[in-house]
């Protein structure tokens, strides 16, 4: 079999902006204090030292759904306070991508409760696009396609996360195992997991001159590595030192190969898929970021899935102005890497 050549998967719009970005956050704060007392027991058994989560991810605490709370339901509110600030009503919207790894069942898709619940109208075609947790920029990019080809005016892509069921089931199981260390740390990624709701509204840019341009950006494939991190509602296992080098390498190889084309090197603001602090500082040494315009969500909402590229988004967007450059960026497993550029 022959080599497959290296490269990006490019993509440029003429006329497409996003409109508003919104998030929904739960009410309940679990901290990592609080999930490492309940392993107790097996940190004591496996000689680990407190604090594992903090001084190795660099998560202080992440949100979890309260009673009277969903994934769904908060969707649902972030996608109407998005078309609310976007100016835009549910009766123009033409697509709803719904981009959650979360899922409480195989079918009917998330997006058809979703399109429901939004009160769209029966023309708004609706699906679900999951790529782990690059799912929103695909999301953005496909939307993007489908409005500069002339197909729809409006479109809104969305997350929604529950990381309850994977905690619980993780916690439970790491309690009876009898797993050495290396087991423990196979599902530590598990446990820096957090629960959050986002959603975007695009639509043309000639229609909305206060838009934000989005510009376009790159893909990079790495699928030999398609076994590193695999996971479930029962649970997520993965090989973190060998993901975090797969990952690292399929980044630079796209920034470098990009930098014939974009012009990456000064942006204004990265918003990096929010992992851990150990995630986020080696992207910043491998292609040489300005840390300080590499804000960071993790240390209060943990690892979101695709929902924290949107939520961190939304909670940089009040210090953005008109002009900034910023530049969408983040590795799922798999891996894919994406980068989607915007003219704020």
């Amino acid at each position: 079999m022959e080599d497959r050549l290296p490269g990006n998967a490019v993509s440029r719009f003429q006329n497409v902006a996003l409109l508003s970005v919104a998030s929904v956050l739960p009410s309940r704060v679990t901290t990592s204090d609080d999930i490492e007392g309940r392993l107790g027991p097996s940190l004591a058994r496996l000689k680990l030292r407190s604090g594992l989560l903090k001084r190795v991810a660099g998560v202080l605490e992440r949100r979890n759904w309260g009673p009277g709370e969903s994934a769904d339901k908060a969707t649902i509110a972030a996608g109407k306070r998005a078309l609310d600030e976007a100016g835009v009503d549910a009766s123009q919207v033409g697509l709803l991508i719904n981009t959650s790894v979360t899922r409480m069942h195989l079918e009917p898709s998330v997006a058809v409760a979703l399109h429901h619940g939004l009160g769209l109208p029966s023309s708004a075609v609706n699906f679900d696009v999951a790529n782990a947790c690059l799912g929103f920029i695909n999301g953005m990019s496909l939307a993007a396609t489908m409005i500069e080809s002339g197909q729809i005016d409006y479109a809104m892509v969305v997350a929604g996360e529950d990381a309850d069921d994977i905690q619980v089931n993780t916690i439970e199981r790491l309690l009876r195992s009898e797993s050495d260390r290396d087991g423990f740390m196979s599902e530590f990624a598990s446990l820096t997991l957090g629960s959050g709701s986002a959603a975007a509204v695009l639509g043309r840019a000639d229609a909305h001159p206060e838009g934000h341009r989005i510009l376009g950006g790159v893909t990079r494939a790495a699928t030999n590595f398609h076994t590193l991190c695999v996971g479930s509602v029962d649970g997520m296992f993965t090989d973190a030192k060998a993901l975090l080098k797969g990952g690292l390498d399929l980044v630079v190889s796209a920034w470098k190969e990009a930098s014939a084309e974009w012009d990456w090197k000064s942006m204004n603001r990265y918003i990096t898929h929010q992992v851990s602090s150990i995630h986020t500082d080696a992207i910043v040494k491998a292609v040489h970021l300005d840390r300080s315009k590499v804000p960071t969500t993790y240390p209060r909402y943990g690892n979101v899935g695709p929902a924290s590229v949107p939520i961190t988004l939304a909670q940089e967007q009040d210090s953005l102005r008109q002009g900034d450059r910023v530049l969408l960026m983040g590795v799922g497993s798999g891996l894919n890497t994406a980068m989607m550029e915007l003219a704020w």
